[in-house]
């Protein structure tokens, strides 16, 4: 079965092109065509493996040749089986090795949709050489029509290498009663040591990147941090073992980064190509690095894109945005928050601009954006259109109201949120309202806190809790280990991050007292939350784990966990839990 001349007419860009030599028919046995290896190479394949974008007949594999080991001629093959031991082989094929080179970095993605059964687990593994991959496991998507009794999607994102180590992803990857995990971005941070935001307390995690800056400044940088990061074991364990379905945020380019439309170019407000005199602000080169970013995105996250490889604009390239509907239970639609967003309302400085604005309400402005007008009215027409029982955004930065003050004259906190684009968010929540589409639920990261918040039309209307006024839920997770409310107070105490003497839950009272659609908050912890969906409800569970430990005795613990019911606002705190095993037995 020959696919080079199908998927070159889809233009899936790094995709590669492959020949499948063995496809297995429903119940015909399995062709022994590889001799069995007992053991992985992680040298040859030293960033392991990984699989996203999950279809209801397939999914996008990932892996990467090391340079030291690369043979232009030697091909790639593959193999997917129904079992960890290969004994049931489903699938083989090969990827040519003219695929495989510089040009991509040595990484070699390939998608699968059409050839697997729906809401299947699958084991996957590379061979190159007489070289064996780790094995991978993947499950495909739910089919149309089909209703799963649940969907359990984890939710990470922030995971900045130099603040600690992966102790959430490792204790994820453990988990056999994931379906998928969803990662909302900041996979990678653009920066390597910079002191408004690294502290850099591990010394072992410390970057040097190819430019000697502390900041990326072009693809061989961005390509850098992604292997450097990619090669911590516990993510990889994480993305071995479950299929990633994942978009980015502002750090995969360029802090609190947006496009600059009367210039047509990336904004980057802290970066040195816009405040270092030496590069002169200058847009040909900013837009070169977005293009740059959206290239190593696209080399090592393994993502069913329609690419442009033509394009010289970095919109032109491909889109991130798209939509995963898991049979008739739940509706994802993972969004792109950076690419076409306004500049921030207020300026670009830090204090009284982009944060803590007072003085200016230029954020209510009718043409501020954060999502752009193609990507937002497929988002409200896609979302009504869709008949799920749930319907999911999956969402880079808090959509709910954070702001102090009076209730009549409220200072928002953070503008490079949904509060500096305070017109579209009620555009997007009175098109939900006036649609009649109940039970929306939107995952968020970026704030480095657990925070679960009741979405309204109108924050300022008098009765919060009126449900007309309701039209869903945000649960947002907290970082895996970039630093949170309690680091920046560590920090500010000069405490030793790795042993802190403040480790208590802050903010629940405060936040809430000031939003009372707030119903749970914590700035003060690191991990990853769960959720799980059902006919009858939405539940999201909290784990908190200790970022500062490499090995020895790690702590995780279920911190919280709230559900929502399905056609109602409803939003209840459940009893807690004494752990993972109590969980997947009340699973």
């Amino acid at each position: 079965m020959d696919r080079r001349r199908v998927l070159g007419i889809l233009g899936l860009g790094l995709v590669a092109p492959y020949t499948l030599t063995f496809h297995r028919v429903l119940n015909a046995a399995a062709d022994p065509a590889l001799p069995a290896r007992s053991s992985a190479n992680r040298e040859v394949f030293s960033l392991s493996v990984a699989s996203g974008d999950p279809s209801p007949s397939g999914v996008v594999l990932w892996t990467r040749i090391d340079p030291a080991f690369h043979r232009p001629a030697e091909p790639l093959r593959f193999q997917v089986a129904e079992d960890r031991g290969f004994r049931r082989m489903v699938m083989e094929g090969a990827v040519e090795g003219s695929r495989i080179g510089p040009a991509d970095d040595y990484t070699v993605k390939v998608d699968l949709d059409g050839q697997l059964g729906s809401n299947g687990l699958y084991y996957y593994r590379f061979l190159y050489g007489d070289a064996l991959s780790p094995t991978g496991r993947c499950r495909t998507a739910p089919g149309a029509g089909m209703t799963p009794d649940k969907i359990k999607l984890a939710l990470v994102t922030c995971q900045d290498y130099t603040n600690g180590y992966y102790t959430a992803l490792g204790k994820l990857a453990a988990r056999d009663d994931v379906d998928f995990v969803v990662h909302v971005g900041d996979f990678i941070y653009e920066t390597a040591g910079d002191p408004r935001f690294q502290s850099l307390p591990f010394a072992d995690r410390t970057i040097v990147l190819p430019s000697n800056g502390i900041v990326a400044l072009d693809l061989a940088d961005y390509r850098h941090l992604h292997r450097t990061y990619r090669s911590d074991p516990d993510l990889q364990r994480c993305m071995e073992n479950h299929t990633f379905i994942a978009v980015w945020d502002d750090h995969e380019t360029a802090n609190d980064c947006y496009w600059d439309a009367a210039r047509d170019t990336l904004g980057a407000p802290d970066h040195p190509y816009t405040i270092d005199p030496a590069y002169g602000n200058d847009a040909a080169l900013l837009r070169s690095l977005a293009m740059d970013a959206r290239k190593a995105w696209l080399e090592f996250i393994p993502a069913r894109v329609t690419v442009n490889l033509a394009a010289t604009h970095p919109h032109d390239f491909y889109r991130i945005h798209r939509r995963f509907e898991l049979g008739t239970l739940v509706d994802l639609f993972m969004l792109d928050g950076r690419s076409y967003r306004s500049p921030h309302a207020c300026g670009e400085g830090d204090v009284l601009q982009r944060y803590v604005p007072v003085g200016c309400r230029d954020y209510t402005a009718a043409d501020q954006t954060m999502l752009g007008a193609d990507q937002r009215d497929w988002l409200i027409s896609s979302t009504l259109a869709s008949s799920a029982r749930w319907r999911v955004w999956g969402n880079q930065t808090l959509m709910a109201e954070l702001s102090v003050g009076r209730t009549d004259r409220r200072i928002p906190l953070n503008l490079d949120a949904w509060d500096g684009f305070q017109a579209e968010r009620r555009m997007l929540a009175e098109a939900m309202r006036d649609g009649g589409r109940p039970n929306l639920v939107v995952l968020s990261g970026d704030f480095h806190s657990h925070i679960v918040a009741h979405l309204k039309v109108d924050y300022r209307q008098a009765n919060n809790q009126d449900p007309s006024n309701t039209i869903g839920f945000e649960f947002m997770t907290t970082s895996v280990t970039s630093a949170g409310g309690l680091d920046a107070i560590n920090a500010a105490l000069k405490r030793d991050p790795r042993n802190p003497k403040l480790d208590v839950p802050i903010g629940n009272q405060l936040l809430g007292a000031l939003n009372p659609h707030i119903r749970f908050a914590d700035l003060g912890s690191h991990g990853y939350s769960v959720m799980t969906f059902t006919d009858a409800y939405a539940e999201w569970t909290a784990y908190v784990v200790d970022k500062n430990k490499p090995d020895g005795f790690v702590r995780e613990r279920v911190f919280r966990r709230l559900r929502a019911f399905a056609e109602s606002t409803e939003l209840r705190e459940m009893p807690p839990l004494d752990g993972l095993d109590r969980l997947q037995r009340l699973a």
